[in-house]
């Protein structure tokens, strides 16, 4: 593989992504990285999204009729994605609690399971208080 350029876009788009737990997406990346780089296009954020998740530097959140969300958190983890407003909740899951998801899922297939992605879907909890509120 050819040596990485340095980027201080990229190191920027980074260190972002590292203070944030909101998942944020590629517009949101790009509004905030804008403040400090005036100039950077749209393209450039989500070239370099792309370049740190084929990196495997950040995780890309693909979640149906949504934009994609990135995460700093690269650690194997769950998602939360709320079904009103879109938002995306790391969950605190002990592996032991779902560790042999990959051995279940094998049995009776004649491939090798080597791992999987589960997003859970629902309402947070800032969607259920706001319907309670307005008595929903």
């Amino acid at each position: 593989m050819a040596l990485l350029k340095h980027s201080r876009q990229r190191d920027s788009i980074v260190e972002y992504l590292a203070g944030t737990k909101e998942h944020p997406t590629a517009d949101m990346v790009y509004a905030n990285i804008r403040e400090q780089f005036p100039n950077i296009s749209l393209g450039t954020v989500y070239r370099n999204l792309s370049l740190l998740n084929e990196l495997g530097q950040v995780v890309k959140i693909t979640t149906p009729g949504q934009p994609d969300r990135f995460d700093y958190r690269t650690d194997p983890h769950y998602h939360f994605i709320c079904v009103k407003c879109g938002r995306v909740i790391d969950l605190d899951i002990e592996d032991k609690d779902i560790g042999d998801i990959d051995a279940i899922a094998g049995k009776g297939f004649d491939g090798i399971v080597n791992g999987h992605i589960c997003q859970f879907y629902g309402i947070c909890p800032d969607c259920v208080r706001e319907e309670r509120k307005h008595g929903n």
